[in-house]
Protein backbone atom coordinates (compact mmCIF):
# COMPACT_ATOMS: atom_id res chain seq x y z
CA UNK A 1 0.00 0.00 0.00
CA UNK A 2 1.60 3.21 -0.94
CA UNK A 3 0.07 6.42 -0.06
CA UNK A 4 -0.09 9.42 -1.75
CA UNK A 5 2.35 11.90 0.15
CA UNK A 6 2.63 14.63 -2.44
CA UNK A 7 0.15 17.65 -2.15
CA UNK A 8 -2.99 16.77 -3.39
CA UNK A 9 -5.08 19.41 -2.80
CA UNK A 10 -7.09 21.94 -5.17
CA UNK A 11 -6.54 24.52 -2.16
CA UNK A 12 -4.42 23.01 0.55
CA UNK A 13 -3.71 27.05 1.86
CA UNK A 14 -7.67 27.19 2.02
CA UNK A 15 -7.60 24.33 3.37
CA UNK A 16 -5.19 25.00 6.13
CA UNK A 17 -7.29 28.42 6.16
CA UNK A 18 -10.46 26.41 7.01
CA UNK A 19 -9.08 23.88 9.61
CA UNK A 20 -7.33 27.03 11.38
CA UNK A 21 -11.12 28.89 11.75
CA UNK A 22 -12.59 25.54 13.17
CA UNK A 23 -9.98 25.71 15.96
CA UNK A 24 -10.47 29.33 16.96
CA UNK A 25 -12.15 29.90 20.02
CA UNK A 26 -11.52 26.11 21.24
CA UNK A 27 -9.84 25.76 24.72
CA UNK A 28 -6.79 23.28 24.04
CA UNK A 29 -9.60 20.45 25.10
CA UNK A 30 -11.95 21.09 22.51
CA UNK A 31 -8.99 21.26 19.92
CA UNK A 32 -7.73 17.63 20.79
CA UNK A 33 -11.30 16.57 20.79
CA UNK A 34 -12.14 18.11 17.48
CA UNK A 35 -8.75 16.97 15.88
CA UNK A 36 -10.17 13.32 17.13
CA UNK A 37 -13.65 13.75 15.94
CA UNK A 38 -11.97 14.92 12.52
CA UNK A 39 -9.99 11.62 12.66
CA UNK A 40 -12.42 9.28 13.04
CA UNK A 41 -14.65 10.93 10.46
CA UNK A 42 -12.34 10.46 7.72
CA UNK A 43 -10.50 7.17 8.90
CA UNK A 44 -14.52 5.68 8.59
CA UNK A 45 -14.85 7.72 4.60
CA UNK A 46 -11.41 6.07 4.18
CA UNK A 47 -12.45 2.43 5.45
CA UNK A 48 -9.72 0.43 4.72
CA UNK A 49 -7.85 -0.51 7.58
CA UNK A 50 -4.90 -0.98 5.27
CA UNK A 51 -4.65 2.48 3.79
CA UNK A 52 -5.56 3.55 7.55
CA UNK A 53 -2.08 1.66 8.85
CA UNK A 54 -0.14 2.96 6.28
CA UNK A 55 -1.00 6.22 7.14
CA UNK A 56 -0.52 6.25 10.53
CA UNK A 57 3.07 4.49 10.09
CA UNK A 58 3.61 7.14 7.44
CA UNK A 59 2.67 10.08 10.35
CA UNK A 60 4.96 8.16 12.44
CA UNK A 61 7.86 8.81 10.51
CA UNK A 62 6.95 12.49 9.73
Amino acid sequence: MTLIDTPNLDDPDGFLAELLAAHRGLTESQSHALNAQLILILANHIGDRAVLRAALDLARKV
